[in-house]
């Protein structure tokens, strides 16, 4: 079977796929029940959310994966203090905006991040007095928050305050050394007088199994609860790979903390390696979420591997392509979703049966290029598989080969012909001709289901 075709393709089917082809973006809301992240996560009461970038929602892989498989976003730097009053009393929204924005047209939840933080501070922060300090941090708790008021689902109030290591003790930082202990509490307390409605975190890292630096944050939220200081929910980052794995009593500490009173959160999750291992352990940290009541969501720190900040250890569930990982299905499978994106067809009752794809572009011209998706069948031999695709918005498919697609404006779901029977780990492929018509981004690669 042919593998590229001319630049020019004829023919009613080519036709037909054309007029199909009206580019606008598709909805979360608008796929299947179970079949995406945050689909599957919302119908266990969860969001599933990701680390969002402003500079890259301008790429159509970027924001097609985003807006197909999320359900919340955080906003990766916008909303730190350096972005959003570098200098004093002269606040800049516009990066952030951009987030929020998009977030709530989609109709995702929006974590803030964060209000208070030893990091990307300005440095007129650090060189403030006490008083000035106090001033300065309840005003700028004050004025991001009202810039926000009623579009921010939770706040992370304070970003690691504590110490790493066996003291327990709080970290210096311009707050902490200039205002003492109280600062927490102040800024919770001025964050809860400006939003009533918004969830007050406290957030910090190394802090998912018991320990010394969890021991000090619990003691905190204890005693928060019991004199009424304003606090709803703590976020564990849970950053894992080789040298820090993911503890083995890591429910158990979710749990503890959600015994207190307040929700926990998953709010950075990534985990180094790759194949089975990866996907267990994603699997782990998504099954002791689901354990625990007060577990409201999971968030990614990012979308794709090529982004992440630990590019190197490839953590996220999409690789630098933007196609799904083993750990993509495993964490799907986990939350309960089935992929599909084929109109509920799911993995035809067999739940062995799994599929990945991967994307090359095997030719490129001016106004136009070939792409190719590899379909490769997991650990059990597969008898059909269904694949979709978003394009981005201006191109047109002249052609597509080797199966058989439906159109729903710019998602392209195309189901195996002669090819869905492949034995385990073995591969076919399907391509298609594209008219650029502007733009020479590469289309989004969703689900593959098995059957």
């Amino acid at each position: 079977m042919p593998r590229s075709l001319p630049r020019r393709a004829a023919g009613a089917f080519a036709s037909a796929l054309l007029a199909a082809t009206t580019l606008t973006a598709l909805a979360h809301s608008a796929t299947a029940a179970d079949d995406t992240l945050g689909s599957a996560a919302a119908a266990k009461g969860r969001y599933f959310g990701t680390a969002v970038a402003a500079n890259h929602l301008g790429e159509s892989a970027y924001a097609g994966t985003l807006d197909r498989e999320f359900n919340a976003v955080t906003p990766e730097n916008e909303m730190k203090w350096d972005a959003t009053e570098s200098t004093r009393n002269t606040f800049t929204f516009g990066a952030a905006d951009q987030i929020v924005s998009h977030a709530q047209g989609k109709g995702m939840k929006v974590r803030g991040h964060t209000l208070v933080w030893h990091s990307q501070l300005p440095s007129w922060v650090s060189g403030l007095g006490a008083t000035d300090l106090r001033t300065a941090m309840n005003n700028h708790i004050t004025q991001v928050m009202q810039h926000y008021k009623g579009k921010i689902y939770a706040w992370d109030v304070v970003n690691e305050a504590f110490q790493d290591g066996s003291s327990g003790a709080r970290r210096s930082s311009p707050f902490q050394d200039k205002l003492g202990n109280g600062f927490i509490e102040e800024a919770f307390r001025t964050a809860r007088s400006v939003d009533p409605d918004a969830k007050l975190c406290y957030n910090d890292y190394n802090t998912d199994g018991v320990n010394a630096k969890s021991n000090a944050v619990y003691d905190m939220v204890k005693d928060f609860k019991a004199r009424g200081v304003p606090i709803d929910c703590v976020g564990f980052q849970s950053h894992f790979n080789s040298a820090s794995p993911v503890p083995s009593d890591y429910q158990a500490n979710l749990q503890r903390f959600a015994d207190l009173g307040v929700d926990v959160q998953i709010t950075e999750l990534d985990i180094e390696g790759s194949g089975t291992a990866q996907a267990n352990n994603y699997a782990n940290v998504v099954k002791a979420c689901l354990a625990v009541t007060r577990c409201t969501g999971l968030t990614v720190w990012g979308i794709t591997d090529k982004y992440s900040w630990r590019s190197s250890g490839t953590p996220l569930l999409f690789d630098s392509n933007y196609a799904q990982k083993p750990v993509y299905a495993a964490v799907l499978t986990t939350l309960g979703g089935t992929g599909g994106g084929d109109g509920g067809g799911g993995n035809g009752g067999d739940p062995a049966a799994a599929c990945t794809i991967a994307y090359a572009r095997t030719s490129d011209w001016n106004d136009g290029y070939n792409g190719e998706v590899t379909v490769t069948a997991g650990a059990a031999p597969i008898t059909g598989w269904t694949v979709t695709l978003t394009f981005p918005s201006g191109q047109k498919v002249s052609a597509l080969w080797n199966g058989s697609p439906t159109w729903n404006g710019d998602v392209a779901t195309v189901r195996s012909t002669y090819n869905g029977n492949l034995a385990a780990g073995a591969s076919t492929s399907f391509g298609f001709t594209v008219m650029k018509n502007g733009t020479s981004a590469a289309p989004a690669l969703g689900t593959c289901t098995a059957s």
